[in-house]
């Protein structure tokens, strides 16, 4: 995925989970944050940022804050609506027959539906900013609509749909991501009960560009003990 318009700038301060200051050309403008999680690693004074241009001169905030340079580390898209539009990118290149976002199962919306001959899929889409020596974690801040699909997902397989949970990760060099049980553990027990029941779980690598965010490669995790998805303790 691509953005229309991209420009730098530097952050100030965060007043709430939706906008922040942000200098751009020396000057403070309020933005809009495409993130409501908390991103307190990410979003530092001075760091550098990056927003997408608004096409609605009707808005309140002209800008979008959609990536931010991590020190020592690289560049990091945190726009919350971009995993969902990159997994779907992806998968019209995966030979499925069918492809249905935002399908109702159960008491939940599920991210995506797929075909493929007569084999069913469900899948849920998580993005993951949030990394600590190279690992990723999941989630950054309490997610109960996370703990929920995933029990939705367990149930599925159980129907006979193949079941996947796909980590979207919005930065480069980080190939895992694991449960962040320090901030909800239980979404680590959600995700230990969904391995149990055979839900698979795929890591989305990314290639992430000031102005766009794609899937370079992919890998399910590893199905023996010795490489399950460890949760941090």
């Amino acid at each position: 995925m691509k953005y229309q318009k991209v420009i730098e700038g530097k952050f100030v301060d965060r007043p709430n989970r939706f906008i922040a200051h942000v200098k751009i050309d020396g000057e403070l403008q309020t933005v809009h944050v495409k993130n409501t999680g908390r991103c307190r690693e990410l979003l530092l004074p001075d760091a550098a940022v990056y927003l997408e241009v608004a096409d609605n001169p009707k808005r309140k905030t002209a800008y979008d804050l959609i990536a931010v340079y991590k020190e020592n580390f690289g560049l990091i898209n945190i726009d919350s609506q971009a995993p969902n539009k990159v997994a779907k990118e992806w998968l019209e290149t995966q030979s499925f027959d069918l492809i249905r976002p935002e399908y109702k199962y159960g008491n939940s919306r599920i991210d995506f539906y797929m075909k493929k001959g007569q084999q069913e899929y469900l899948m849920e889409v998580k993005g993951c900013t949030l990394e600590r020596d190279g690992i990723g974690y999941f989630p950054d801040a309490p997610t109960e609509r996370g703990v929920k699909h995933l029990r939705e997902l367990a149930e599925a397989r159980k129907a006979g749909y193949e079941c996947i949970l796909a980590f979207v990760i919005q930065m480069e060099g980080v190939e895992e991501v694991r449960a962040n049980v320090m901030t909800h553990p239980e979404f680590g027990k959600a995700l230990e009960e969904a391995d149990a029941a055979g839900v698979k779980i795929w890591f989305l690598m990314c290639k992430v560009e000031k102005d766009g965010l794609s899937v370079k490669d992919w890998v399910q995790r590893a199905e023996t003990a010795e490489t399950r998805l460890h949760s941090n303790g």
